[in-house]
C-alpha cells in the first residue's frame, strides 16, 4: 500500500472516530437545532456570509465522510437560509460531498476490487460505460438506495468523474427541493400544533409521492429516448398483435379479447404451438401406450400368470396423432375466432416499434398497427453442430413423430427431461436404446439421489445409460451408422439405426425484426419484470423470453405480458415466478417446486430437510409402485416450505398440494391437519408433515406431559 493510500485511511479513520468520540452527532438533530433555533437564526443574520461559508464546508465534510445527518442539514438549511439560498447551498454542497466520497473510494480501492473481482464485474462496467450517466441519474431522481452508498460504489467503477458530479448535481436537484422546502416549513414551527400546518405537511406529501412522480418521469426521459427516430402513428389498427400461436401466444389473445380489446394473433404454422403438436401432448400420449406395455410385461407382480400384447409400432403413432386431433379443437383458429381474435396465418415482422409487416400464407401482404405487441414465438430443438450428424440423420423432439417403424437400435443423445421421457417410452416399445449423456448423472437440475434412483431404473429396464459420455463424430462403416463418443479419454464405438437428438431448446429469435429495431436478445430475448423489451410496448412471453420452458410458465407469463401490454401506464404488474412447478413424465415420475437441496447448498440458503420413502405407503404397497420418496425443504427450526422433490407414482399431480401451499403461505402443520383419504398416494403429503412434526417435537414439555399421565394413574 502506498503511502498516499495510507496517510489518508489514517485521516479519514481519525476524523470518523473523532465525529463519534465526541458524540458530534448530537449537533446534527433537530431536536438541537430547535433548541438553539433563535441563536442560530441571530447569528446568521448578523454574519450571512460567515454563516452560509461555515455550513457550506459542514455539509461537504458530512457527506464527503459518508456520516449520518445529511438529511437533517438539508431541512436545517431550508430553515435558515430560505428555499432559495438553501437549494443553492445545499445543491452544490452535497455534489461536491459526494464527489470527493466518490474519489476517495475510488483511490484506495477501486484498483483492488478491479483486480480480484473483474471478471465478476465486467458486465457492471460495460454498463457503466455504455449508459452509466442515465443508471447514476436514475438513482439519484428515485432514491432507491442511500446516496452514501451509491458515492462509494460509483467510484469502483469506470466513470468519469466530471459525469459522476454534473449528473449528481442535476439527478438530487429535485429531491434536495423537497427536503428544503419541508425545511422552510419546519423553521416556522412555535408549538406541537404547528406541526398540522398545512404547509408542513404538503412538504411531507411531496417527499412521500416524490419517488413515484421521479420514477414515472424517468420512464417518460427512457422511453423518448428509445423511441427517437421512429415515427409513432396517431391512430392503431389494433389495441394487441401478438406474434406466435404456442401457449403464451393463445392465452395472452385469448385474454385480451375477453377483457374486449382488439386483437391480432399471427401464426406461420399451427396453432398450439409445440405443447400441442410436437411436445406435451404427443409424448405423454407416446408415453401412456409404452407404460401399459411395461405393465403388461409386470403382470407376475399383480398375481397375473402370463400376459402378452400384441401391436405395430405404426398404430400407436397414428394413436397419438389422433389424440392431437381430439386436443387440437382447443387451440383452433375457429375457437379463437369464435372468442374475439382474429387469427392469421403467415409470417409476421416488426418494421417499428407498433407496426408489423404480415405475409400470409396464402401470399398477401398487410402492415398493422398496434399499440402493443407481444412476442410470443417459441423455440425448437437445439441440435449440436457434431461432425457428420448431417450424413447420418437424425431426428428431435419435433421430427420423431413422423416415424411410423421403431427403430431397432435408438441413440438418444441427452439426459434432460426430453431425452431421459423419450428413452424410456421407446425402449418401453421394443427399441434397444442406449442413452448418451456427456455429464456425471441424468436429471442434472435435481437432487443426486433422483438421478441414481432414475438411472438404475432405465438399466433395469434395459436401457444402456451411458455417463460422462461426449459425443464426438458420426460416421458411416460399411452401411452402418456408429457414433464415436469420448470416455474418460478413450473413444467408445457406439452402432445405431437412429439418432434422438435432446440436448436441449432454443429460442426462436430470428425473423422477428429484433435485429432491426436492435431489441437485445441473446438466448432469450431480454425483458425487464414487467416482461417488456427495451421498447416498453412491445413485450416477450413464453420459451423466447424465459428463463423456464415449461407450457404452464408460458401461459402463467402471458397473463402478464396481456394485461401490462394493454392497461399499462395506468396499471403493471411484475411477474412472479417465486413458485413454478414442473415434472418430468418417467418411471418414477419427478416433479419439484421451489428449491432442492442442490440449489440450497449452492445458494448458501439455511433448511432442515425431512423425507419420507413412499415405500412404506399402504396405497403405493397395494398399487406394487412402493418406491420414490418425498422430501420437503423448510426454514430451519419453522414448517415455512422452500422447496419440495417428489418421485413415485403420479408424482406430478401429489406435487400441486405443495404448489398451493407455498404459493398462500401454508406450512407443513396444516398439511399434517389435513384430512387426507385413505387410502391415497396423497397420504404421502400427510406423512412427511408428520416426519417433520416428529423432529420437532416439544420434548421438554412431553416430559412434562408423561408426568402428569403417570401422577393421574
Amino acid at each position: 500500500m502506498s503511502i498516499k493510500r495510507l496517510l489518508l485511511i489514517v485521516a479519514l479513520i481519525g476524523l470518523i472516530a473523532a465525529y463519534f468520540g465526541f458524540d458530534l452527532g448530537r449537533f446534527l438533530s433537530l431536536d438541537y437545532f430547535k433548541s438553539q433555533q433563535e441563536a442560530i437564526e441571530s447569528w446568521r443574520a448578523a454574519r450571512p456570509v460567515a454563516a452560509a461559508l461555515l455550513y457550506f464546508v459542514a455539509y461537504v465534510a458530512v457527506t464527503g465522510l459518508s456520516l449520518p445527518g445529511a438529511a437533517v442539514m438539508t431541512l436545517v438549511g431550508g430553515a435558515v437560509f430560505g428555499l432559495l439560498w438553501g437549494l443553492l447551498l445545499v445543491s452544490f454542497a452535497s455534489s461536491v460531498g459526494a464527489t470527493l466520497a466518490f474519489l476517495a473510494s475510488r483511490f484506495l480501492l477501486r484498483d483492488w476490487v478491479q483486480q480480484n473481482f473483474g471478471d465478476r464485474l465486467r458486465a457492471i462496467n460495460d454498463g457503466v460505460g455504455k449508459e452509466g450517466g442515465f443508471y447514476l441519474f436514475t438513482l439519484r431522481l428515485v432514491p432507491a438506495f442511500p446516496f452514501f452508498v451509491i458515492n462509494l460504489l460509483m467510484g469502483l467503477t469506470p466513470m468519469k468523474t466530471r459525469t459522476f458530479y454534473w449528473v449528481s448535481q442535476l439527478g438530487m436537484l429535485a429531491g434536495t427541493l423537497v427536503y428544503v422546502n419541508a425545511g422552510t416549513q419546519l423553521a416556522k414551527i412555535e408549538s406541537l400544533s404547528g406541526i398540522l400546518s398545512p404547509g408542513l405537511l404538503g412538504s411531507f406529501v411531496l417527499l412521500g409521492i416524490f419517488p413515484l412522480i421521479a420514477k414515472k418521469i424517468i420512464e417518460a426521459i427512457a422511453a423518448k429516448k428509445v423511441y427517437a427516430g421512429w415515427q409513432k402513428p396517431a391512430h392503431f389498427d389494433r389495441n394487441l398483435l401478438v406474434i406466435g400461436g404456442g401457449s403464451a401466444g393463445l392465452v395472452t389473445a385469448y385474454i385480451a379479447a375477453a377483457v374486449k380489446a382488439k386483437v391480432t394473433l399471427v401464426e406461420k404454422h399451427k396453432l398450439g404451438g409445440d405443447c400441442l403438436n410436437t411436445g406435451c401432448v404427443p409424448s405423454k400420449a407416446l408415453i401412456r401406450s409404452a407404460k401399459l406395455l411395461s405393465h403388461i410385461r409386470r403382470a407376475p407382480e399383480f398375481g397375473i400368470r402370463d400376459a402378452k400384447a400384441d401391436f405395430d409400432f405404426a398404430e400407436v403413432m397414428q394413436r397419438v396423432q389422433r389424440i392431437i386431433q381430439t386436443v387440437e379443437p382447443h387451440d383452433s383458429a375457429e375457437r379463437y375466432t369464435s372468442l374475439g381474435v382474429e387469427v392469421i396465418e403467415g409470417t409476421a415482422k416488426m418494421v417499428s416499434p407498433w407496426e408489423v409487416d404480415i405475409v400470409r400464407n396464402d401470399g398477401r401482404n398487410e402492415r398493422l398497427s398496434a399499440r402493443s405487441i407481444v412476442i410470443a414465438a417459441g423455440a425448437r430443438p437445439f441440435v449440436p453442430p457434431i461432425p457428420g450428424i448431417e450424413e447420418v440423420g437424425y431426428l428431435t423432439s419435433d421430427t420423431v413423430w413422423e416415424l411410423r417403424q421403431l427403430p431397432a437400435r435408438l441413440v438418444v443423445l441427452g439426459g434432460g427431461p426430453i431425452g431421459s421421457e423419450l428413452t424410456q417410452a421407446f425402449a418401453r416399445l421394443g427399441a434397444k436404446v442406449t442413452q448418451v449423456e456427456m455429464a456425471p448423472r441424468l436429471l442434472m437440475r435435481e437432487d443426486p439421489e433422483v438421478s441414481e434412483l432414475v438411472a438404475a431404473r432405465f438399466r433395469a429396464e434395459g436401457i444402456d445409460v451411458l455417463l460422462n459420455h461426449k459425443a464426438k463424430q458420426f460416421t458411416i462403416e460399411g452401411g452402418e451408422k456408429i457414433l464415436i463418443a469420448e470416455h474418460e479419454g478413450q473413444d467408445v464405438r457406439i452402432p445405431f439405426d437412429a439418432v434422438l437428438v435432446a440436448v436441449g431448446r432454443v429460442a426462436n429469435l430470428k425473423g422477428y425484426g429484433l435485429e432491426e429495431l436492435r431489441i437485445t436478445a441473446n438466448r432469450t430475448v431480454e425483458t425487464n419484470e414487467f416482461l417488456q423489451t427495451r421498447y416498453p410496448n412491445i413485450y416477450a412471453a413464453g420459451d423466447v423470453a424465459g428463463p423456464y420452458q415449461f407450457t404452464h410458465t408460458a401461459a402463467h407469463q402471458a397473463w402478464y405480458a396481456a394485461v401490462n401490454a394493454l392497461f399499462d401506464p395506468f396499471k403493471k404488474f411484475r411477474a412472479d415466478y417465486s413458485v413454478i412447478p414442473w415434472a418430468t413424465f418417467i418411471e418414477p415420475e419427478v416433479a419439484r417446486v421451489g428449491l432442492n437441496e442442490l440449489e440450497a447448498k449452492e445458494r448458501n440458503i439455511p433448511c432442515e430437510v425431512t423425507h419420507y420413502g413412499i415405500d412404506d405407503l399402504d396405497r403405493a404397497i397395494a398399487d406394487s409402485e412402493a418406491h420414490g420418496f418425498v422430501k420437503v425443504l423448510t426454514a430451519p427450526g419453522k414448517d415455512r416450505i422452500l422447496g419440495v422433490t417428489i418421485v413415485g407414482e403420479h408424482a406430478g399431480d401429489l406435487i400441486a398440494e405443495y404448489v398451493l401451499a407455498m404459493r398462500h403461505g401454508i406450512g407443513l402443520n396444516k398439511i399434517l391437519g389435513t384430512i387426507h383419504i385413505y387410502p391415497t398416494l396423497a397420504e404421502a403429503n400427510k406423512y412427511v408433515a408428520g416426519n417433520w412434526k416428529k423432529a420437532h417435537a416439544p420434548e421438554k414439555l412431553l416430559e412434562w406431559v408423561a408426568r402428569f399421565h403417570r401422577w393421574r394413574l
